[in-house]
C-alpha cells in the first residue's frame, strides 16, 4: 500500500481554519453548520499493550488532555488497556459501544479480530477511527505513521551501516507480530531497500511484538548462522532490538552489528548514545496523538470542514477503500541527531537519558 503523504499540511490548515471560523461553523458562505453533539462528549480510547512504554507516557495523557482542550474541560477520555489480548479488547469495545461513548479511538491488538466489534459500534452510530495501527470494519477514518516508511529509513540505514560490499553480507530480518498490519508495511518498506543490497540469512516473525519471543528467535539464527556471520540486523522494533542485543552479548558477540529499531524508547536512545544499538525510528506521538485527539472531537461536532483539513491522504485495508487519514512523517534517529528530536520535542531530558551508566558516553557525543 503506497499513499502520496501530505499530512504535515493537514495540522497546520486545521488551525488555519480554526483561525478563520470556519470550524466553529461559520463556512465562506456563511453557512451555519449543525454539530452533532456539543463540548460534553466521551472519547472511547482503546489501546493495545503496556510492553511498550509509548501507550501510557505519551498516547494516552496527550489524547486526554487534547480533548479536555478542545472541549473546554467538558468533554472526557474513557480509556482501557487491552495488554496485548484481542479478546479482551473486543470486550472492552462492546463495553463502551454498551456505555454509549460519542466516539471509540481503537488501536487494535488484531486487526482482523476487532472487525466485528467496530462493525457494532458502526451499528449502534458511533464512529470508530483506527488509532496508530489500521483496524478491519467499517472504521470512518485513520491516523498514523507512514509505515512503509519507516521500513525504508531502517532499511536504509542499515545498508549504510554496512558500508562497502553490503550485498554479501549477511543479516537477521527480526520483524513484529503477523496480527499487527503496520508490522507488514514496515517489512514491505525495509525489503523495498534491503533486496539486493543485503543477504538476509534468516526471517522471523516475532508474535505478540513480544521481546521473549524476540530473543527465542535471534538465538536460532545465531545457531542457524553463525555468531560471527552475522553483519547487521534488521529489527522492527526497539522492544525486539533490545532483546537481539541481549542475545548477541549473551552469545559473546566482542562488538554488536549495526541493529535498527523503531520507537525512541529511553533505553533505546541509551543503547544509541553507547553504541549497542546503531539507530531507531522517532516518531512524533505528540503529533499523532494530538492530531488524533482533533479528528475524534471534529466527528462527533459535525465539524467536517475540520475533520476532513485533518484527513487528507487515503489508504485501504482488507475490508475498506480509501479511507479517510492522516499519514505523520518520521524521523531516522541515531547518535548525531538525538539533541534535536527526542530532547528538542520534549520527549525525554539529557538527565533522564544521560543517567550514571551512561554518563561517559554521552560526554563522548558532547550531550550534556
Amino acid at each position: 500500500m503506497r499513499r502520496t503523504v501530505i499530512s504535515l499540511a493537514s495540522s497546520a490548515m486545521a488551525v488555519t481554519l480554526a483561525g478563520c471560523g470556519v470550524v466553529d461553523g461559520i463556512g465562506g458562505s456563511g453557512t451555519k453548520a449543525s454539530p452533532t453533539k456539543g463540548d460534553d462528549i466521551k472519547v472511547g480510547l482503546l489501546l493495545p499493550e503496556k510492553e511498550n512504554s509509548r501507550y501510557e507516557k505519551f498516547d494516552y495523557p496527550i489524547i486526554k488532555d487534547q480533548v479536555e482542550k478542545l472541549t473546554s474541560n467538558k468533554g472526557h477520555v474513557v480509556y482501557a488497556n487491552a495488554e496485548q489480548n484481542a479478546a479482551k479488547q473486543n470486550t472492552q469495545l462492546q463495553q463502551m459501544v454498551d456505555d454509549r461513548v460519542d466516539v471509540i479511538l481503537v488501536d487494535a491488538v488484531d486487526s482482523k479480530a476487532i472487525a466485528s466489534g467496530v462493525q457494532k459500534a458502526k451499528d449502534a452510530g458511533i464512529p470508530v477511527i483506527a488509532y496508530d495501527r489500521l483496524a478491519q470494519g467499517p472504521i470512518d477514518a485513520y491516523i498514523s505513521f507512514d509505515n512503509e516508511l519507516v521500513g525504508e529509513v531502517q532499511g536504509k540505514a542499515l545498508v549504510g551501516a554496512l558500508g562497502s560490499n553490503s550485498a554479501s553480507k549477511k543479516i537477521i530480518m527480526m520483524n513484529g507480530a503477523t496480527t499487527d498490519p503496520n508490522a507488514a508495511q514496515f517489512k514491505t518498506g525495509a525489503l523495498a531497500e534491503l533486496k539486493d543490497k543485503v543477504v538476509i540469512a534468516q526471517s522471523y516473525d516475532t508474535k505478540d511484538w513480544n521481546p521473549v519471543n524476540a530473543k527465542a528467535n535471534m538465538e536460532k539464527a545465531i545457531a542457524a548462522v553463525g555468531l560471527n556471520n552475522i553483519a547487521g540486523v534488521y529489527s522492527a522494533n526497539d522492544g525486539i532490538a533490545g532483546a537481539v542485543i541481549d542475545a548477541l552479548k549473551t552469545a559473546g558477540v566482542s562488538t554488536v552489528p549495526p541493529v535498527t529499531g523503531q520507537d525512541a524508547e529511553l533505553a533505546a536512545v541509551q543503547r544509541i548514545v553507547k553504541g549497542d544499538q546503531f539507530m531507531s525510528v522517532y516518531k512524533s506521538y505528540p503529533q499523532e496523538a494530538s492530531a488524533a485527539a482533533e479528528m475524534a472531537v471534529a466527528k462527533v461536532q459535525g465539524r467536517s470542514i475540520e475533520f476532513d483539513a485533518l484527513t487528507r491522504d487515503k489508504v485501504s485495508s482488507p475490508t475498506n477503500k480509501d479511507i479517510p487519514a492522516q499519514l505523520v512523517p518520521v524521523v531516522d534517529l541515531t547518535k548525531a541527531n538525538i539533541e534535536d528530536t527526542v530532547i528538542q520535542d520534549g520527549i525525554y531530558t539529557v538527565k533522564e537519558i544521560c543517567t550514571a551508566s551512561y554518563k561517559a558516553a554521552c560526554n563522548a557525543i558532547h550531550l550534556k
